[in-house]
Formats: structure tokens, sequence, C-alpha cells
């Protein structure tokens, strides 16, 4: 592995955008290619960023031999697709959330990085940062006690342009993809694998869910209420409470820039748990941990592993089943 991680984009969005912002805070990481097969991105990109090369083709970028690890920073319905061509061109991936359509994607993917002896890693961002490493750590210390419920709500209303990717079933869209992964992704890891799942959803005029509620039930008695709403503005806080005490993950609960509320006894009594977050959006935790594995010679990241992934997508498939969400995708 060369002294700097050299880094490939493909795909040139917003979330592109934000990912290779912050790897201004990776010292042993270079932004050394994007491609982008939109005009307006790939430009804006060029702008922003003069030094990386820029391709108007995927194929481009995954054929350039000093590109040692792609972001696939493209809509959900297509991560399948560029994850396996990056793989077949040798390419270690870290692939944007979520990972891909359903679980049957998903284990494609694994396979073909398994054969091909490349690294291969869901980009689920939230599991890198110091909130969330702080809130496991306080949960496995026993300050909650038994986790007998989690409460999570992730709301907010498209702002006109909305982007394709949405609303559009064909690329995943829809708020279970694209902001109600967190909040299974937090009760997943405060609870584990749910022995029952009841589910149901608002459709939009696409058949995409504009609203979507989730219920995990536990057989020990714990459950998991989740919301995630494209129709209104929600507070987009966690609560994650045990017979010992309960924390609340303020605004923004998934990113870096949230507070953790401890309330170990009453409701009325509270302390903010002091949480260090470094500059930045929060990307480049994630970003520095794949390089972390790349130098160790890795295939699979101990953090976020395959199971993880798989374990994340089973869980969305059958929410997606009881809810009646269905992608193009699900019937290839």
């Amino acid at each position: 592995m060369t002294k700097k991680i050299r880094w490939g984009i493909l795909g040139a969005g917003r979330i592109a955008q934000k990912f290779a912002s912050d790897l201004t805070f990776v010292k042993d990481a270079d932004l050394f290619a994007i491609a982008s097969r939109g005009k307006a991105n790939a430009e804006l990109f060029s702008g922003l960023y003069p030094a990386a090369l820029q391709y108007n083709s995927y194929e481009a970028l995954v054929q350039n031999p000093d590109v040692d690890v792609i972001y696939i920073a493209t809509p959900h319905g297509l991560h399948h697709e560029h994850a396996l061509l990056c793989i077949e061109h040798g390419k270690a991936v870290l692939c944007e959330k979520a990972f891909a359509l359903n679980t049957r994607q998903a284990k494609e993917m694994i396979a073909a990085a398994k054969t091909q002896q490349v690294f291969l890693m869901e980009a689920l961002w939230s599991k890198f940062t110091p909130p969330w490493k702080k809130m496991m750590e306080m949960i496995r210390n026993g300050q909650l006690g038994e986790i007998k419920n989690v409460l999570v709500n992730f709301g907010f209303i498209p702002q006109a342009p909305v982007a394709d990717r949405l609303y559009n079933p064909a690329l995943g869209g829809g708020t279970l993809l694209d902001i109600g992964i967190y909040n299974v992704f937090y009760a997943l890891s405060a609870l584990g694998k749910p022995d029952h799942i009841e589910a149901h959803m608002t459709p939009a005029s696409t058949g995409a869910d504009e609203q979507c509620a989730v219920l995990l039930r536990y057989n020990n008695g714990a459950m998991a209420q989740l919301f995630s709403s494209y129709s209104t503005h929600l507070a987009t806080e966690a609560d994650i409470s045990g017979n010992k005490g309960r924390i609340r993950l303020t605004h923004r609960f998934y990113t870096p820039g949230t507070t953790i509320e401890f309330y170990p006894g009453r409701a009325d009594s509270k302390t903010i748990v002091p949480v260090q977050h470094t500059d930045g959006l929060g990307y480049h935790y994630e970003a520095r941990h794949v390089g972390e594995c790349l130098r160790k010679g890795l295939t699979e990241s101990p953090v976020m592993t395959h199971a993880d992934t798989l374990l994340l997508m089973e869980t969305m498939d059958e929410i997606r089943r009881k809810a009646g969400i269905r992608y193009p995708a699900d019937e290839i």
C-alpha cells in the first residue's frame, strides 16, 4: 500500500461532496480521482477539487491502476451494479448505505469481494463516530441496565428540487433505505436481532414509502419503535432506555454533532455526557478506518463486518415484506 491511500469517488452528488471534503481531515488519504456521468456535478467537483483526476465514466475510474479504494456514492439502487464493477477490477470498496436494495444483492457483492480477495465495507458512518461509540460504551458497561426500549424518529419534508432517488422505487426510493436505515441500525445496536417485526407504511404516488412505522419485538420483552417520514419535520432524536437509566441522542442523533443526555433516574435528572468530536462532518472517521484496514491487508472490517451488513439488510427486507414496500430489483 502506498504512503497515502489514494481514493476514487464513484458518483459526484451531495454525499460524495461531503465525503470528499472530509478526506482533508485524514492525513494519510488523498482524493485522487472522481467519476461522474452528470456534467453539472462533475463541473462542481472540478472547481472544488481541481487536483483530482476527473472522469466522465465509471469504467475509466475503476481501470486506473493507481486508485487504491473507491467510495461508491450513487443512489441505493445502483450500489450492487457499481460495487460489482469495482470489485471485478480488483478495487477495494467503501459502499454508501444502504449497501444494496435487498439481501440477495448484498450477498452477491460480498461473495464477489471474497472471490477477488478485495476489501468491501458498508459506509454506515454513524458506527465510527464518537457519540455512537460512547452510547455503546454506556450500554456495555451497564449504566443503563437491561435495555427495555428504543424510540427513534427521523423525518423531514424534502425541499424542491426533490431528488429523483427519494421517491423512485427503482433507485431504492422511500424513507426506509434513506433515513429509516439509521433508526433500524440504532435499534439493532442496542437490542440486537429482533424476534418479531411489525411494519406499516404510507405510500407516495410512486409507490415508495413516504412514511414507515416499525415495531421490533424481543422475546425478553424489549421493544423498539421506529418511525421515518418525508411528510413531516420530526425531532430526529433517539431514546434508549434500560431499567437503570436512559440516554437521549438529540437532534440529528446519527451524526457526530448530536448531544447525549443521560437520565440515571427520574426523568427530570439530566447530565450531559462529554463526547469529543474533531473537525469535519464525520465521514473522516470511516475513511480513516478503511485506510487502517487496507494497510493491514484486511478484506473485511472488524468493526462494520459483512455479518453486520447482512443483519441490517435482512431486517430491512422483513420490514419491507411486512409493510408492503417493493423495488423492481426484488423480482430479478
